[in-house]
């Protein structure tokens, strides 16, 4: 037995003892090949798996060196079971190579001819390769590029891609030393990437394609201009909204040598096609008369870089046109792989493997996130809406539960808590959104505001001149609001997990003045909202992020600083 950090168990899950001297190392260590599942104060869990070892190997990590680095850090003797399973796994990733065939164009190959004869038998793979070559190569339809790789995924073989890349229409971007202020009042500021978005873009390119996963706050649009300066080409990003593709728009110019001349819009309200395009998701799943009308847009230009923002949002449809765009360069951006429908195989398989993630905490200790506070404030419900939310249909409990009148009273008391500070509350249904808009004599956001009006309000709740604003689920995603330090959520998508990340992430931009940001879930007690508060907090839980739970009554104690 050694003194290691580690215990390393036979059901591949690994425990990190987080005092320990050499945590630090070990967490470095394993973070490429292994999965953290939980990180609270003292043991952070991690765990073995097929896609988490594969990402491993796709980034250059051979098994050996996996091998190693459990035996070198585990304070026990490691599973020998599991060191096999681990170099079996790894083994198993790029076994098939897809390669470009100097006369028979995109390939599939193999040095193991049963591997490949075992997946050319498989049903899945029917109509999707061509002829033999030889035994241990096979033509594959260049359409069918991705959705090859999705198939050998599931069949437990993950194919390396190495066809290579189109080069894309050359188009010079690069990052400018100092800001382009945005106002006639705003000074130029010197400024460079920090050392993890470097570290990120690099790990992108030399990877090819694949995502990076940063917290909210942490500049995930600063790691997609370095990825567009080292491409140099023209790019086509696609984002959740109209105000965040603005947003990048804004961000592009003031970090870059782009002009807004060089960027277009393609969303809703704009069909602009430039050497850098900024389109939606809905407006590329929007569809007439049962076919996607907007889908020229991938082929416009020749595009030589796609971004993808909030990856772990990537609409189904965006999978399938993704699975066409395999021979170009593919960055994904998120705060979390986590998606509600378990397609995390599908972003491996057709945006690219995992090629950078940072810790939030890490971040938050490096000073580039703001430290936080998250509370969860139960709320007794009086008798009759007891009796009505016990009675209800299955159907009709979470709204009832969600939006319970008494929320809006514990609101209040919230934000008269926070008197200095920028407040933000959070929900799900429109008519409790006014309600409670009424209330704070706040102004509303909602799907239904305009752009122009979402801008407006959003710049004004930037500058101070409005100290609070009440939002609806349009305002989860990509939204750059640095001076809003309290969030209050009265509902949300039942237990949805990356929701909630999402939207501690709106305060959590760095404060100038140091602050603690502040996150308030407010639930009704012994209610499915209680269920579905515990499900959405586990992600964040696993970031070591710790909920304080208050008693709606008591809310008039102080809050911490």
């Amino acid at each position: 037995m050694t003194d290691g950090p580690l215990i390393v168990q036979s059901d591949k899950s690994i425990l990190l003892e987080v005092d320990h001297p050499r945590a630090d190392d070990a967490r470095r260590a394993i973070a490429p090949f292994a999965e953290l599942e939980r990180a609270p104060e003292h043991v952070h869990t991690y765990r073995l798996t097929s896609l988490g070892l594969w990402n491993a190997r796709a980034a250059g990590h051979d098994a050996e060196q996996v091998v190693n680095t459990l035996i070198e850090y585990s304070r026990y003797p490691v599973p020998h079971a599991l060191l096999i399973d681990v170099a079996e796994t790894m083994g198993r990733y790029g076994r098939l190579t897809l390669a470009t065939h100097p006369t028979h164009g995109l390939v599939l190959e193999s040095t193991d001819r049963a591997v490949l004869a075992e997946v050319l038998k498989s049903k899945r793979t029917a109509g999707l390769v061509g002829d033999r070559v030889d035994e241990q190569t096979v033509v594959v339809h260049p359409s069918e590029r991705g959705h090859l790789k999705q198939v050998l995924v599931k069949l437990g073989w993950p194919a390396e891609d190495l066809a290579g890349y189109v080069d894309g229409e050359k188009h010079e971007i690069e990052l400018s030393p100092t800001t382009h202020p945005r106002t006639a009042h705003e000074e130029p500021k010197a400024w460079e990437m920090r050392p993890y978005q470097a570290q990120a873009v690099d790990g992108f390119w030399h990877g090819g394609s694949g995502v990076v996963v940063l917290p909210c706050g942490a500049g995930k649009t600063i790691v997609g201009a370095g990825a567009m300066a080292k491409s140099g080409t023209t790019t086509l990003i696609l984002v959740t909204n109209t105000v965040s593709a603005r947003q990048w728009r804004d961000e592009l110019v003031r970090r870059t040598t782009l002009t807004e001349d060089e960027i277009g819009e393609y969303s809703g309200s704009r069909k602009e096609i430039k050497p850098v395009t900024i389109a939606t998701y809905q407006v590329l799943t929007t569809k007439r008369k049962g076919v996607y009308s907007h889908l020229e847009l991938l082929d416009a230009r020749d595009w030589g870089l796609i971004l993808y923002d909030e990856v772990h949002l990537l609409p189904a449809p965006i999978f399938r046109m993704t699975a066409d765009l395999q021979a170009r360069r593919r960055l994904g951006l998120t705060a979390t792989l986590v998606r509600e429908d378990g397609r995390e195989d599908e972003v491996f398989s057709l945006i690219g493997p995992k090629r950078y993630d940072a810790p939030w905490k890490d971040i938050e200790a490096q000073g580039y996130i703001a430290p936080a506070d998250c509370v969860e404030v139960r709320l007794t419900l009086p008798e009759h809406e007891r009796m009505l939310y016990a009675t209800a249909e299955p159907e009709d409990k979470y709204r009832l539960a969600a939006c319970a009148p008494g929320k809006n009273r514990v609101v209040e008391r919230i934000v008269a808590q926070h008197p200095d500070d920028q407040v933000l509350v959070i929900g799900q249904y429109l008519d409790q959104l006014e309600e409670l808009s009424a209330h704070l004599d706040a102004p509303l956001i909602t799907g239904a505001t305009t752009v122009r009006e979402r801008q407006r309000l959003f710049e004004e709740f930037r500058s101070g001149e409005i100290s609070r604003l009440v939002v609806s689920k349009v305002a989860n995603f990509s939204i750059d609001l640095p001076e809003a330090s309290v969030a209050i959520q009265v509902s949300g998508s039942f237990g949805s997990r990356q929701e909630e990340a999402q939207r501690l992430g709106r305060v959590m931009r760095p404060k100038a003045d140091g602050r603690t940001a502040h996150f308030y879930a407010v639930v009704a007690r012994d209610t499915v909202d209680q269920d579905f508060a515990a499900h959405r907090q586990r992600f964040l839980a696993e970031q070591g992020y710790a909920y304080r739970i208050v008693d709606a009554e008591d809310l008039d104690s102080p809050a911490p600083a």
